[in-house]
């Protein structure tokens, strides 16, 4: 119930601070995706380290990155070995431009503070 309450607070002061991707993030992403433990899902800091190692820049990171999201599939995933261990994520249903704004602050986000 107390972490429940925490985690409405803390959307809720993110909504004001007008951080979409922030909000966007922790209210979906999140609950697969830990900040830095590997629980039901690669850490989002591991998946953003493999990302940026993959692609030297950020549009080649945001677009590859919110394509694989958009449509998750085995042929287009990067991080197999992560697939095979944790399965391949659902499809989320949400609109690519969703997606790019909580892509965007995955790759602008500093997971290890």
């Amino acid at each position: 119930m107390i972490k429940k309450l925490l985690i409405s607070l803390c959307l809720f002061f993110l909504s004001l601070n007008g951080d979409d991707g922030a909000l966007l993030f922790y209210g979906n992403c999140a609950t697969c995706h830990h900040e830095t433990q590997a629980i039901s899902a690669p850490s989002m800091f591991e998946v953003q380290q493999y990302y940026k190692n993959a692609f030297e820049n950020k549009e080649d990171f945001i677009e590859y990155m919110s394509q694989f999201v958009t449509q998750p599939r085995l042929d287009n995933a990067l991080m197999v070995m992560k697939v095979q261990k944790y399965k391949l994520m659902p499809i989320l249903g949400y609109e690519k431009s969703v997606i790019k704004d909580i892509v965007t602050y995955i790759y602008d986000r500093d997971f290890t503070q």
